[in-house]
């Protein structure tokens, strides 16, 4: 007999009101407007949201200085017995430097030297300041000996050829720029040769075009790549300041202007990766990495460009732009794109960490608005943080990477733990979120992310 609908009713009626009994499952209440301020509910972010603490940023450094000290010895060996050379006048043809997980001579590691020099300002730590200032002596020490085996035979393969005879701007502005930071943290040794030999070859005997744009004869005749403002500017701007000399400053900024006229897009405050001349119509892929190399170009251009410096408003002008045109492509979980335009392509760490860094540098010296810009920065490093592995190894970063005009080049270039570019920026991006926690007091208000001044602007 089926039981009548108040019987129904009844039942119901009663298990409202019976108590439960202990360890009877209970589902949880129904959230909705009624009943619940909805807007403050959390958000399932799948990157970390909002300020982290000072000491969790030192936390990740710390492992990346690990690391890397343990991974990049600085040390001279025979080629053959592996016994190490203690004595470098006894340097001959068959030594070399001791290999590692990286090179200490790269355009990479001089982004690495300048990262552990601020980290070691904005830490007290001095054993990131360590790190540079040790490796930088040591190929200043080693570099006679191996010059002397070049001239006693032209056509020995020298670990130091990059030093000795540099041949590209990847080989001189990045270490150049690196190794007159060093000198001003005290770095022991006969540094400045070194230097002047790269400031020679940027300044007299790479290419240019008829105007005086640095650029490159491939893969193409006539090419300028985005990636070269880095491997320029950082230094010009550097003996600049070293020196005095004003030629260094303007040629700097004859590079920016020049290099934005052809490849900076102000309809979308971004740049191209390649330009040719001759060509009619470029391509533009706007590479993720060489967006940073230029942004990371005027920023540390803009750090030692005298105030009075007649183009200086333009350079700011330009950089305040381009990161407008980056807010524009931050993904929502605060990475950067491989291609910056284009979604589907994959996030990538090193461009990531390069634009948290100069986004937050640029705060902190005043030159752009911390409540419009600062969220960029945070999440950008709070991105970057869960790429930074136990071991201290960068995940997710582009390999080298040349210069082309069809987009599955750039989709498809594999990422790598040794991928150099990755751990310079990671450096550079905690060493300034630090200073930017110093500056900031930052707070979660209304479930976004406020930004209140503590200390003036240095």
């Amino acid at each position: 007999m089926k039981p009548t609908r108040g019987a129904l009713l009844g039942i119901v009626t009663l298990l409202t009101v019976l108590p439960v009994q202990a360890g009877a499952q209970v589902p949880p209440p129904k959230v909705t407007d009624t009943n619940t301020p909805l807007h403050m509910l959390q958000p399932e972010y799948p990157i970390p949201y909002g300020p982290l603490k000072a000491e969790q940023i030192t936390e990740v450094l710390n492992r990346v200085r690990d690391y890397l000290e343990a991974s990049t010895p600085a040390r001279i060996i025979h080629r053959q017995t592996k016994a190490e050379i203690k004595d470098y006048s006894r340097i001959d043809s068959q030594s070399m430097l001791e290999p590692g997980a990286f090179r200490l001579i790269s355009y990479e590691w001089g982004v690495v030297y300048t990262g552990m020099l601020l980290a070691g300002e904005t830490t007290g730590d001095p054993r990131f300041t360590e790190y540079t200032l040790k490796r930088i002596r040591f190929i200043a020490e080693v570099a006679p000996s191996f010059r002397a085996v070049v001239q006693a035979n032209p056509k020995a393969d020298s670990p130091l050829r990059s030093v000795l005879n540099p041949r590209a701007l990847d080989d001189s502005g990045s270490m150049c720029a690196a190794m007159i930071r060093a000198l001003r943290a005290g770095a022991k040794g006969d540094i400045r040769p070194l230097v002047d030999n790269y400031i020679d070859y940027i300044s007299t005997k790479e290419f240019r075009l008829s105007d005086g744009t640095l650029a490159r004869n491939r893969p193409q005749p006539d090419t300028i790549w985005l990636d070269d403002l880095y491997m320029s500017v950082p230094a010009l701007g550097q003996m600049g300041s070293l020196t005095g000399e004003r030629r260094y400053f303007d040629d700097a900024v004859r590079q920016i202007l020049q290099f934005a006229q052809r490849m900076f897009n102000r309809s979308v405050g971004l740049y191209m990766h390649g330009w040719v001349q001759g060509m009619d119509v470029h391509p533009e892929f706007r590479w993720a990495r060489a967006n940073g190399w230029a942004l990371m170009a005027a920023a540390d251009l803009l750090d030692v460009l005298p105030q009075d410096h007649p183009d200086r408003a333009t350079v700011l002008d330009l950089f305040r732009a381009h990161v407008r045109g980056l807010a524009a492509c931050q993904s929502g979980s605060g990475f950067w794109h491989q291609l910056l335009d284009r979604n589907d392509s994959y996030l990538e760490t090193s461009a990531t960490a390069i634009y948290a860094y100069c986004i937050a540098h640029a705060i902190n010296r005043g030159w752009i608005d911390p409540l419009a810009h600062g969220p960029m920065a945070l999440l950008g490093w709070n991105a970057v943080s869960t790429k930074v592995n136990g071991q201290g190894q960068v995940q997710g970063t582009c390999v080298g990477t040349g210069m082309a005009f069809d987009p599955a080049f750039y989709y498809h270039r594999p990422t790598n733990l040794f991928a150099a570019h990755g751990y310079g920026p990671v450096l550079l991006a905690g060493a300034e979120m630090l200073q930017l926690l110093k500056n900031y007091r930052i707070e979660i208000n209304d479930s976004s992310v406020q930004f209140y001044r503590r200390t003036p602007s240095r």
